[in-house]
């Protein structure tokens, strides 16, 4: 895991020096809120309909047991004990106190993090593949490249006032779980028939508004022109993105006005006029960075784990849980736990700060001190001895964290809507634990197979419903909400945006609408075949025909 240089922590502690003075001169009424905005949106402080909400930066998604075991007393001491983990890997605490703000920002420095970009117009918090470094199908673990780009990215003087927020997300394996396609700038690892790594680079994916997939700008980038290029995109963004209309000021439109083809050639010839002549401090920085991510000391293991397969064949509750909750490992003898943060009737997303100590308590005994943040606001231990993991799954139980549903129908990703988000048209959250409860019995989920449930409480998307398999979007409509469905999203290597079904629904119908979906898609699939799949073959005429009748 990477440790702060002496530059990371004096960089940290200096902003938060900063900002405690900026806070104070707010407090004292010598600074507006207008005057205060943009200096409390830099390090992710923003003011929502209750209180203020600070967002956190977890770089990667990766955290330790002393990062987590901070986040919990940050939760217990400032907030209301408890904290909502993001789809952007962040952590985000929604009631502080301005007052106490830059106290936090100290405390988080004292374990190097920051909230610094998790905000405004700059490149954000750059998100990767929560199994990185652990999955069986990954070529390279990408988070070194992915801490290489944080620091680029850090402060960057021309990039620290671009047109509007740019969000990054890379994968080192084959199969996407880091939705890199629905990214500003998505990034994929390839091995050529040499065996030499690079990266596909696509530009132009998003969501909100205007839901777009991204375009491959380049098939296969050398690793050592890397920060080069991507300084040519950016410029390319830079230059051309509009700045008189907030809506149509994201790189996605660019490409969108522009072509693909133009987009390319622009952002080709910006790297030509500024070729990567010198590459020796990157990839000198890279081979540091790397240093921190080699891979833990495992021990030789056999693929066989007796007291775990034991424990599963005399607790049904546990292989249940284990059959769906834990994923193949690169090492025999070792396995990825997949902590869901979706009890039944939850919020999808938080956890307390109890929680939190547990989780990290179990990461510093049986994970090499490592816990990751996924993008569908879970939690997750890396690196698990299979005869570990009944242990595991009993402390789990104790914590209320050991929902069988990762993956499943009760797996639900959802913004934190009008509860919290001046933003927001609907309230969200209701609407998750409405489904949530609907659906609790986890073998009718099992039934259902894999299944992305996404929901956002307005059009911007954080919910990001707009590549679930059933996409739920919040609007108001004459001031009561509706919710409107779509189906056939996805953020795999093979995304698609999901088309919308019909008229909205109201909040009360919501949950029998998706039984209904999920009913028709049960009678008409194939065996074997995925809700995912039998969409693509089926298309919408069946499901809507099904939903709107019942209606």
């Amino acid at each position: 895991m990477y440790r702060y240089d002496e530059f990371d922590a004096k960089f940290v502690n200096e902003r938060t020096a900063q900002f405690r003075d900026q806070a104070n001169r707010r407090l004292s009424g010598e600074l507006t809120e207008e005057e205060f905005r943009p200096l409390r949106l830099m390090n992710g402080l923003y003011l929502q309909l209750h209180a203020y909400m600070l967002r956190v930066a977890i770089p990667y998604g990766t955290l330790s047991s002393k990062q987590m075991h901070q986040l919990a007393m940050i939760a217990d001491k400032y907030d209301k004990g408890y904290g909502h983990f993001t789809t952007r890997q962040n952590i985000q605490y929604n009631w502080i106190k301005l007052e106490d703000t830059a106290n936090i920002l100290q405390d988080l420095a004292d374990v190097e993090m920051h909230a610094i970009q998790t905000s405004g117009n700059c490149i954000r918090n750059v998100t990767t593949d929560q199994w990185a470094g652990a999955a069986a199908d990954e070529l390279a673990d990408p988070r070194p490249v992915g801490e290489l780009i944080r620091q680029w990215s850090s402060l960057h003087p021309e990039f620290s006032y671009l047109p509007r927020k740019f969000k990054i997300a890379i994968t080192g394996a084959p199969h996407d779980r880091a939705a890199v396609k629905v990214h500003d700038i998505g990034m994929r690892l390839h091995k050529n028939d040499q065996g030499k790594v690079g990266w596909e680079i696509m530009v132009g994916g998003g969501q909100g508004r205007t839901p777009m997939i991204a375009v491959t700008v380049r098939n296969f980038l050398p690793e050592n022109e890397l920060i080069a290029y991507l300084e040519a995109i950016m410029r390319v963004y830079n230059l051309y993105g509009r700045r008189d209309n907030k809506y149509k000021a994201r790189v996605k439109i660019l490409v969108h006005e522009l072509g693909a083809d133009k987009f390319k050639a622009e952002v080709e010839g910006e790297y030509a006029k500024h070729p990567a002549q010198e590459t020796q401090v990157e990839m000198r920085e890279l081979a540091r960075i790397a240093e921190y991510f080699k891979p833990p000391a495992f021990e030789k293991l056999s693929r066989f784990a007796p007291h775990f397969e034991d424990a599963k064949r005399s607790n049904a509750d546990f292989a249940r849980w284990a059959r769906n909750n834990l994923a193949a490992h690169q090492k025999d003898g070792y396995t990825i736990v997949n902590i869901s943060l979706k009890p039944e009737g939850g919020i999808p997303g938080d956890a307390t700060g109890e929680q939190m100590r547990t989780m990290a308590n179990l990461a510093a005994q049986f994970s090499f001190d490592e816990l990751r943040v996924s993008h569908a606001q879970n939690i997750v231990l890396p690196h698990v001895k299979l005869e570990d993991v009944f242990g595991i799954w009993e402390a789990l139980v104790k914590a209320e964290l050991a929902a069988a549903n990762y993956g499943l129908a009760g797996d639900i990703i959802a913004c934190p809507g009008m509860d919290y988000c001046s933003l927001a048209t609907a309230r969200s959250i209701p609407i998750a634990q409405a489904i949530s409860r609907k659906f609790a019995d986890v073998s009718v989920q099992e039934n259902y197979g894999p299944l992305k449930i996404n929901i956002s409480g307005c059009i911007n998307a954080c919910g990001h419903h707009h590549v679930g398999h059933i996409g739920i979007l919040g609007l108001d409509k004459k001031g009561e909400e509706f919710f409107q469905i779509t189906l056939g999203g996805s953020s795999t290597e093979n995304a698609s945006i999901g088309t919308i079904l019909g008229p909205g629904f109201a909040a009360h119908e919501v949950p029998d609408a998706i039984e209904t979906i999920l009913q028709t898609y049960v009678k008409l699939r194939v065996p074997q075949e995925d809700f995912i799949s039998a969409y693509r073959r089926l298309g919408p005429k069946p499901f809507k025909e099904a939903l709107y009748a019942a209606a």
